[in-house]
């Protein structure tokens, strides 16, 4: 079954730190990317943090510096440590991947997406 699995969300004060965590089926943890992708009321969505399967990563400037994606390859993972949040990094976060076919920045596969709050 192809599917991802996020968790991690939460209420959290301004610059706090929350880690969420992406479990993916095995055909999607084996596609060239995954991502993490978020989306606020009234603003675009923004992809936030990408990482290959071999490792290298890009950020948004908004969360460059603050936070980290990162892969267990053994657990089929991808996790995103959050630092220093904002109250603007407030939002609906979800795990993205792509099919192992895929070769261009598109993802095929969304996971079902955490609410992030930052707030006082």
């Amino acid at each position: 079954q192809v599917q991802l699995v996020e968790s991690g969300g939460g209420l959290v004060q301004p610059g706090g730190s929350l880690r969420l965590s992406c479990v993916a089926s095995k055909s999607i943890f084996g596609g060239n990317r995954m991502g993490w992708y978020r989306l606020a009321p009234g603003k675009q969505r923004e992809l936030v943090a990408a990482i290959t399967k071999g490792g290298s990563t890009a950020y948004a400037d908004s969360v460059k510096g603050r936070f980290t994606i990162s892969r267990d390859n053994a657990k089929n993972t991808v996790y995103l440590q959050m630092n220093k949040l904002k109250p603007e990094d407030t939002a609906v976060y979800y795990c993205v991947g792509q099919d192992p076919l895929t070769t261009n920045n598109e993802y095929d596969y969304w996971g079902q997406g955490t609410q992030v709050t930052v707030s006082s």
